[in-house]
């Protein structure tokens, strides 16, 4: 799969949607390859009492739900902002759910990609 089409996928899926007075999903997707090429999505869900997740996380869960726990390349969008880079929190779950994640691809920006070593070059805890 290729980056303009992992942007589509995730940007395919992004868009407001309420489910209640205090929750609303999806006003950010992602989507990610595993390193075997399988494809996984998500969507963010915030709520008022800051019991959400990010988007990231949902397609990560999606992936550990196959079994599969490396990736390879993951983007995150937002029909306001665009392409955005991953959070420190959504940074460091990349990281621990498997340390060989250091070297996933990250698209931040259109024709923009690093690897998550870049953009966490220190992990919160020691390597096992």
């Amino acid at each position: 799969m290729t980056e303009a089409e992992l942007i589509a996928a995730a940007t395919a899926l992004a868009g407001e949607f309420r489910t209640s007075e205090s929750c609303v999903a999806a006003e950010v997707a992602a989507a990610l390859v595993s390193t075997s090429g399988r494809v996984y999505t998500g969507v963010c869900v915030d709520t008022g009492s800051s019991l959400g997740f990010c988007a990231e996380h949902a397609a990560i869960a999606e992936m550990l739900k196959a079994r599969e726990s490396e990736i390879g390349l993951i983007v995150a969008v937002s029909p306001i902002f665009g392409i955005l880079a991953p959070c420190g929190r959504c940074r460091e779950f990349m990281w621990q759910v498997d340390s060989r994640n250091r070297a996933t691809r990250i698209i931040v920006g259109h024709d923009q990609v690093v690897t998550l070593a870049e953009l966490l070059p220190q992990p919160s805890r020691a390597e096992a």
